[in-house]
């Protein structure tokens, strides 16, 4: 396998790239102060000059980077600009317009304070970043949430695209995670002339909704047997000791103002934290988790608080409440009518314990806001991915839940590659974390789409490492926890 990686990253390296990368890197540029930009304009008035384009706030300077909070006027519908607009947060960690620029979205909010993708740290470079379509602020007003659909916001992306594409010139990559990394895999379905180079991360690929057999296979042999008893056992005891922790779940709503009209009521709030229990493990934790005192040892011979509070800090009980839900909500209305979402089966739960089974989206949103599932949506993306794929990197971590359903590669896809992170969880599949083969060709490739492989990454590629030093004020993002029907 390491012959073979090394093999092919020579090969790709060789074969058609040296030329162009050569002349991007053969003197690598200096930064140029705080604007970034030599005989020119401030970059926050350069900015300001867009159409459509206004000031928010400018956070304090972090070294040799700026952080601008913007406003960009979008159309509601961009097949039909002229019926109303509204305003999208954008944020641009500036360094310099002769740097690379990646092109970040978490498919959710904006994160509000500076920080820099693996991509950006890798290449060195500025980054862009875009709150989702429907995400508050960014909701149009009223809200037509037909408008809300992967099109709509892959052409949001584009349209920044090319508002900022004359002041940063260079090579774009474009990247996400989770979410992040589904929204920049359908920009590039929908416009694959923009970016040089796609890095999207445990990106889940539902294409076919009704079929989730993937995931009671993962859940069969993820981790070690050990952690996989121990946690069905307190899975299937908060099932068991429903009532008297229904009892404490009340007092713990009535004391918070927690309210249950979406989902319905709170028996089945309480039924679906504790039907989320087992992924939300996998999603945000490790095998060495489980030795943790938060997960009983002996479930049956748990007392009720400690059954409650493994189920309160691994899954949260607040996340099918009304407050819980309201701040994702526009993500459980995509997987209602494009993305999909998982079931799953629960093999070492009794029938008789689980009364409603896994809440479908249509369960998570209003009912007055309508909502019909389009199949062929995401049928569409994973076939295109397949077979026109070009300069394409998915990352998935080995012990991540939503990695059970990747996208993959087929015959017509070029320049792309599909990777798994050894031990990782959903956000710990990193480039950095790869196997060492794997972890020099992916960060050689992504050098190379931006324009910025050095000569001597062209001669030995094992020698590919991010060109920007480690940054812990901008390169650790805060993970927030949620509820498990969201990637």
């Amino acid at each position: 396998m390491r012959k073979a990686l090394r093999w092919l990253l020579a090969l790709v390296l060789l074969t058609g790239t040296i030329s162009t990368a050569g002349a991007a890197t053969a003197a690598q540029p200096e930064v140029t102060g705080s604007t970034g930009i030599t005989g020119s304009a401030d970059i926050k008035d350069r900015l300001l000059e867009i159409p459509g384009m206004s000031f928010v706030e400018e956070k304090p300077h972090l070294g040799v980077y700026r952080f601008l909070v913007l406003n960009y006027t979008q159309p509601v519908d961009h097949r039909h600009p002229s019926q109303g607009t509204f305003q999208q947060r954008i944020t641009v960690l500036h360094k310099d317009v002769n740097r690379p620029t990646v092109f970040s979205t978490t498919g959710y909010n904006l994160f509000m304070t500076p920080g820099r993708s693996e991509p950006t740290r890798i290449v060195d470079g500025n980054e862009v970043s875009m709150e989702h379509r429907f995400f508050t602020p960014s909701r149009p007003a009223p809200a037509d949430w037909s408008q809300l659909d992967i099109w709509q916001a892959a052409s949001d992306q584009h349209r920044i695209f090319g508002a900022l594409k004359n002041i940063y010139s260079q090579k774009w990559i474009s990247t996400g995670g989770s979410k992040g990394g589904m929204t920049a895999t359908y920009y590039e379905r929908f416009y694959p002339r923009d970016m040089d180079g796609v890095v999207a991360y445990t990106a889940p690929n539902d294409a076919v909704n009704d079929e989730d057999s993937a995931y009671d296979r993962f859940f069969r042999t993820v981790g070690t047997k050990e952690c996989r008893d121990r946690l069905n056992a307190v899975q299937r005891e908060a099932l068991v000791r429903r009532e008297p922790l229904k009892k404490r779940y009340a007092e713990y709503a009535e004391a918070r103002g927690l309210t249950f009209d979406t989902i319905g009521d709170l028996d089945k709030a309480y039924e679906a934290v504790v039907l989320d229990y087992v992924w939300d493990f996998w999603q945000l934790s490790k095998v060495a988790d489980c030795d943790s005192n938060v997960i009983p040892k002996d479930a049956k011979n748990a007392t009720d608080d400690e059954i409650w509070t493994s189920v309160n800090t691994i899954g949260g009980l607040s996340s099918y409440t009304d407050q819980g839900l309201q701040p994702t909500m526009p993500y459980k209305y995509q997987a209602g009518t494009q993305l999909g979402a998982p079931t799953i089966e629960f093999p070492h739960i009794e029938e008789k314990y689980i009364r409603y089974g896994y809440p479908t989206p249509r369960n998570l949103v209003p009912r007055d806001i309508p909502m019909s599932f389009q199949p062929w949506v995401m049928r569409d993306v994973d076939t295109w991915v397949r077979h026109n794929a070009h300069h394409m990197l998915f990352v998935y971590g080995e012990n991540d839940p939503w990695g059970a359903e990747p996208f993959r590669l087929g015959e017509g896809a070029r320049d792309s590659y599909v990777f798994t992170t050894p031990g990782a969880n959903h956000h710990g599949a990193k480039v950095a974390a790869l196997v060492d083969d794997e972890k020099a060709l992916a960060t050689a490739r992504i050098l190379e789409w931006a324009g910025v492989a050095s000569a001597k990454v062209q001669a030995n590629p094992d020698a590919a490492k991010p060109l920007a030093k480690h940054d812990a004020r901008l390169d650790k993002r805060d993970i927030e926890r949620a509820s498990t029907l969201r990637p």
